[in-house]
């Protein structure tokens, strides 16, 4: 359905036009009819209603939480119970009740009712701790604060809904992992007893690919999918951190949480969802067609690549990540950390599988990027692996620091030249295809490695300053450049 503001510059300039001559008098009657210019005065009167109805709903709530709030302590426990459940209920269904009205301004009411009583769950279960006396720590009342928000996305396939819920999750994980790493949660001495919430921490992985993904294609979100696979990433690094670079620091999780984040999400393949004819996608008689999201996995597969590179091309990361390690002998490691990470190694190892299958099949040439990704993230898994081997050896056997030195220079090399490829193939990309998002990502990749560079130079400060404006108008220069090539090139996206 066409948006109210497009109908209200259409009828202004339709106005415009007859008053012109150029269209005469039924035609504009024919344009009125189309559009429903008529509509468009009762429609701005609803929408002042609604807008005036949420603010007063909005002063009236706010004017009953104040005197709830002034009587809190004398109200008995039951009545307590009673008010937060019916403020609950009350809002939840006054938002339904509105927001099954498609395309009204009743609609974006309901929804605005809907996402408040998202955020009155929350306060709900905050008090009602606070009236029985349940000692809980924050992180779990916003994990199961979370729960109950992703049951209501789910519901209602609200987007707004699904995100909150990912939100309230990812801070409540971080604040489990951050209460657990005081006491060493890596260590099975650390884990004195079995909770929901230790279960949701340790496996929030996995719990993130199986919640958060299929909510993505149930809304068809984009900003669904892309923060479900960020909190994927960056909960298996959490999880997986004293193991890769931590106390108990080994080859093959080095390589791991370098190597399989761009690989997960490169190889990630949703055309079955589009393609397919499984009954589960089917909604009565209509196949229900739902968009892909491998372009956003690719994206994030490449600047997840892009930031590995950019710490990588520094010596002072793999001198972080040549520090002391091994394993601690006088206590037990606690594997179940690394359970979601050895699956998701699977599941990338299956996904790049069939990727490779299906480009032998389909015999197309356009498979240069898949295959030049895949050496990088082989190379970055093989120096990794071998980086932290020798380096955990040189601990063990001491061996000169020449050799360590030597070890170092040779990664920091490997990763620059990766860096390099990538910016350059991401700008001749760009330049190729007119792609605004291809050519600066390269362009940034490049700038960031080299204000690295002659920041941690011994140059002085004018020099660096002379640097700096050299490189601003070089840029500048760069991008009316492309923009202009753009324009010429390509037509189209200009």
């Amino acid at each position: 359905m066409t948006s109210d503001k497009f109908r209200h510059q259409l009828r202004h300039e339709a106005k415009i036009w007859q008053a012109e001559g150029l269209i005469n008098d039924l035609q504009y009657d024919q344009l009125s009819q189309r559009y429903q210019f008529n509509t468009l005065d009762s429609n701005a009167s609803n929408s002042l209603i609604a807008i005036l109805v949420g603010l007063g709903s909005i002063l009236i709530g706010l004017g009953i939480i104040t005197f709830v709030a002034a009587n809190w302590q004398e109200l008995p426990r039951v009545g307590k119970v009673t008010l937060l459940l019916s403020l609950f209920i009350g809002v939840n269904i006054a938002g339904f009740l509105l927001w099954k009205h498609p395309k009204d301004s009743r609609q974006r009411l309901g929804h605005g009712l809907l996402l408040l009583g998202a955020l009155i769950l929350g306060a709900n279960m905050g008090l009602m701790g606070q009236i029985f006396h349940i000692n809980a720590p924050f992180y779990e009342l916003l994990l199961a604060w979370g729960i109950g928000v992703l049951a209501m996305a789910y519901s209602l396939r609200l987007t707004s809904l699904g995100i909150l819920s990912i939100i309230l999750l990812w801070l409540g994980y971080w604040g489990y992992w951050g209460s657990m790493i005081a006491l060493s949660w890596w260590s099975t001495s650390a884990v004195t007893e079995l909770s929901w919430s230790s279960l949701v921490g340790q496996h929030m992985p996995l719990l993130s690919a199986v919640l958060f993904i299929p909510l993505a294609y149930w809304c068809r979100s984009g900003w669904i999918f892309a923060l479900g696979a960020i909190a994927v990433v960056t909960t298996l690094e959490a999880n997986i951190q004293p193991f890769a670079w931590g106390i108990f620091k080994t080859g093959w999780v080095t390589s791991i949480a370098f190597a399989l984040p761009p690989a997960l999400l490169w190889s990630y393949d949703d055309s079955f969802l589009i393609h397919g004819n499984s009954p589960w996608l089917r909604r009565g008689d209509h196949h229900v067609n739902f968009g892909s999201f491998q372009s956003i996995a690719r994206n994030l597969a490449l600047i997840s690549l892009g930031i590995i590179f950019l710490f990588g091309a520094t010596s002072s990361f793999w001198n972080f990540l040549s520090q002391r390690g091994g394993l601690d002998r006088s206590q037990q490691v606690n594997w179940i950390l690394l359970i979601d990470a050895v699956i998701l190694t699977g599941i990338a190892i299956w996904q790049w599988g069939n990727l490779i299958a299906s480009q032998r099949r389909r015999r197309r040439q356009r498979n240069l990027t898949t295959i030049i990704v895949g050496v990088f993230i082989c190379i970055v898994a093989i120096v990794t692996f071998w980086h932290t081997s020798l380096t955990n050896t040189f601990w063990q056997t001491n061996v000169s620091n020449v050799s360590l030195a030597s070890y170092i220079f040779f990664a920091t090399f490997v990763f620059n030249i990766m860096l390099f490829l990538l910016a350059a193939g991401l700008i001749r990309i760009g330049l190729a295809k007119g792609g605004r998002r291809a050519f600066w990502g390269g362009m940034l990749l490049l700038s960031l490695r080299i204000f690295y560079v002659f920041l941690l130079s011994a140059t002085g400060l004018l020099f660096k300053s002379l640097v700096f404006i050299l490189c601003g108008i070089a840029v500048m220069a760069v991008g009316l450049w492309f923009e202009r090539h753009v324009r010429l090139n390509h037509p189209a996206k200009s």
